[in-house]
């Protein structure tokens, strides 16, 4: 203050013509200001104008990081001020501001690429929001303040059909890949979410209507209207139905707020709700009997215009929601139930909105809606709705305690749809041919929330459908063991059961919709070319559907979840000689007995032909494929140069050549994975190894031949038998007796 260190910045930038000045100035006077503690200080930085003067100065953007050391001294001011400075640093004509320079200039940068000046331009607009007057929230809640608001939502919309074009791409693009560029897009959209919700959370009535308006306007309602099937797809962007449920189930998730829960809920059950009002009407005369008006949950859509894309022509157009409204009582009231035809509530509910998605023939619109459905009714926000509309308790949520919460209320809408959705989701894991592994566990999670809810209790029928489902998965199971991974089988139960438990028993509110788009980008088929890679994830999914089912049959008649079971190896009895266990714990250059080794030949490019002995030997679970060379001193003994494991060798006489024995070895690397985590996919998994062995007669190789197979043969059957229990029909009377004792 006493060398007016301020007026002489200000000086400087008005006579300063480059950015190698503006930069380190902007930098120093960010540090100064990030290191003020004293209020005197700061409200003489905040006076006289030098900020508004230094915020308005004409730089030029164009070079270096210019950019960056603006936005970083706009954010370290906006730190600095309070609801007391705030004043300092706009402008006002009587009572009403109309000038926030550094508020303005900052919102220039709010759709800036760089990352960084984002986030901190989000991080100055909440310290703005969180102390603002009421003079300053008329200001910024005003146009043309406002329209940064309306360009947040236009942003995030594009961000979404961007999303909808990754996951209906038609390109012939790796699956990893596309899950890959749809996780960064999502990551994107659900950012902007908890920005929305942080706006929400400031608790100003102005700012959340601003906010709210927009996001019902601009983008949740422009994306329910195709979900309430009016015929006329107006207001759908060209998004996909599936893409659609998620991102509404995700914004729900995310930022919630009353309004927009009883605004999406208003709309997508406004058919029912009008059904069950006409239906009291019909019977009683009045309301009295109805279970809900549609008018108290759409009121926070009054008057709002929903902005929809016309044709090419029209351009972008709106659509009042009074006039959408009228339009859902004509296509309500042209409904049979009400022209004296034989009454099916169920079917009248299945052929409107939401509720005709829910029951679709794509399983995976079908769980989205689901998802949505019960993402609306374990809201807290939700209002209006009679407790048996959608079956909860507005004291406690679905998946908390479903003794007294959401489908247990007689009367309610799910409770009524009830075996239709129980018999949609075990037709869905019942499907022939079966539908994929994610598939198949996404709705064993589903199962799993509406059996609890339903006392775990079945019908005959649906009973039928489980054990056509849980056979399927056996088989599946069943037949990994003749594939090139059965002898990892055992240890991937034990080192997936605790992650799948723990995937089933995932609360509703943690659960991430994203699973809707995964399911949606087809799954890379293994094609004819054999790879040891695809076949290591085949077993692994096989093996999780399996723990899914068997556990889900611990739920049904046993009514709880089962604990990781423990495989026990077989007998060693057999299995304790010296020379197995000598080959079992050979190593690259060990010594190990030649024993009925068969000499073979084997040609390598970086050491030409070597004459070798051929060793085979499983021991328990476990087998393995030596190479060795005979000891130059030790006539029985030899040195091992190479190893494989016994499974998946498939030995193959050559048609031309019966005195090659051709093998192929696995290269892929299972540990690598699991390092990764139990859901990780190798995007370029190696080639399989190809051994090529050479012997002196077509008898040997044939000897070689069968003395492998006869070896995995002996590996397969421990496996069997480590995994008998587990796959028995009554493995769960035993689980239950060992309770017992």
């Amino acid at each position: 203050m006493e060398y007016q260190v301020l007026a002489e910045f200000v000086r400087v930038l008005k006579i300063s013509t480059s950015s190698t000045i503006e930069a380190p100035l902007l930098q120093y006077l960010s540090i100064m200001i990030q290191n003020m503690d004293s209020e005197h200080a700061i409200y003489y930085c905040l006076s006289n104008d030098y900020v508004n003067n230094i915020v308005a100065h004409p730089y030029n953007f164009n070079a270096g990081d210019l950019a960056l050391y603006y936005v970083s001294f706009l954010r370290a001011v906006s730190s600095k001020i309070s609801r007391d400075t705030l004043c300092l640093l706009v402008k006002v004509h009587g009572d009403v501001v109309v000038s926030f320079p550094m508020y303005t200039e900052a919102l220039k940068f709010s759709q800036h690429e760089e990352k960084m000046i984002q986030t901190a331009i989000r991080a100055l607009t909440l310290n703005i929001y969180n102390i603002c007057d009421d003079n300053v929230y008329q200001f910024i809640t005003t146009p043309p303040a406002s329209i940064y608001f309306s360009d947040l939502v236009s942003s995030l919309r594009k961000q979404c059909l961007q999303l909808d074009a990754l996951v209906n791409s038609s390109e012939d693009k790796c699956t990893h890949q596309r899950n890959k560029d749809i996780f960064l897009k999502t990551d994107k959209i659900v950012d902007d979410l908890f920005y929305f919700k942080d706006m929400l959370s400031v608790g100003e009535s102005r700012l959340s209507r601003v906010v709210t308006q927009n996001l019902l306007s601009l983008l949740i309602l422009p994306l329910l209207l195709p979900l309430l099937k009016l015929g006329e797809n107006k207001g759908s962007y060209h998004i996909s139905a599936v893409t659609s449920l998620y991102i509404v189930s995700r914004l729900l998730q995310v930022v919630g707020g009353k309004h927009l829960i009883n605004g999406v809920a208003g709309l997508l059950l406004y058919h029912y709700m009008a059904l069950c009002e006409r239906d009291a009407i019909a019977t009683n005369g009045d309301t009295a009997g109805s279970t809900g008006d549609a008018s108290p949950l759409l009121h926070s859509l009054n008057d709002i215009n929903i902005k929809v894309s016309g044709h090419e022509a029209e351009g972008e157009k709106e659509i009042n929601i009074n006039y959408l409204l009228q339009h859902l009582n004509v296509q309500t009231s042209s409904n049979s139930h009400f022209d004296g035809s034989p009454r099916d509530d169920n079917v009248c509910i299945e052929r409107f909105g939401i509720f005709a998605y829910l029951f679709s023939d794509n399983h995976n619109i079908s769980l989205a809606s689901l998802f949505l459905l019960l993402t609306l009714a374990e809201n807290k926000d939700l209002e209006h709705f009679p407790a048996s509309l959608l079956g909860m308790s507005q004291s406690q949520g679905l998946m908390n305690n479903c003794e007294s919460a959401f489908l247990k209320v007689d009367g309610s809408i799910l409770v009524r749809l009830m075996p239709q959705i129980l018999k949609t989701l075990l037709k869905v894991l019942a499907c022939q041919p079966p539908v994929s592994p994610p598939m198949q566990w996404h709705t064993g999670w589903f199962l799993r929330k509406v059996l609890q809810c339903q006392g775990n209790k079945l019908t005959d029928d649906n009973i039928h459908l489980f054990n056509t489902s849980y056979e399927q998965s056996r088989e599946c199971l069943q037949k990994e063991l003749d594939g090139c991974w059965f002898d990892h089988i055992p240890d991937t139960i034990g080192n997936e059961w605790g992650s799948c438990k723990k995937a089933l028993e995932l609360q509703f509110h943690v659960k991430d919709p994203l699973f809707t788009l995964e399911l949606e980008i087809c799954q890379q088929a293994i094609d004819g070319n054999f790879n040891s890679c695809f076949a290591w994830e085949r077993m692994v999914d096989a093996v999780k559907v399996f723990i899914l089912h068997l556990q889900l049959k611990a739920l049904i008649f046993m009514g709880c979840l089962l604990e990781k079971p423990s495989l026990e190896s077989p007998s060693d009895s057999d299995l304790g000689k010296t020379y197995s266990r000598d080959i079992s714990s050979a190593s690259f250059g060990s010594e190990v007995s030649l024993g009925s080794g068969i000499p073979c030949r084997i040609a390598f490019s970086y050491a030409g032909v070597r004459d070798i002995y051929l060793v085979a030997v499983a021991r328990g679970i476990s087998g393995k494929l030596i190479l060795a060379e005979k000891h130059p001193f030790r006539s029985q003994r030899g040195v091992v140069i190479a190893i494989a494991p016994l499974a998946g060798l498939s030995p193959r006489i050559d048609e031309d050549h019966p005195t090659w024995l051709h093998l192929r070895i696995r290269e892929f690397e299972p540990n690598f994975v699991k390092a990764k985590g139990s859901q990780s996919k190798v995007s370029t998994p190696p080639a399989d190894g190809r051994w090529t062995l050479g012997f002196h007669s077509a008898k040997a190789c044939e000897t070689a031949r069968l003395l492998i197979l006869e070896e995995t043969c002996k590996q397969r059957s421990s496996v069997e038998s480590m995994l008998a229990p587990l796959l028995r029909e009554d493995y769960l009377v035993n689980v239950l007796d060992s309770q017992g004792d």
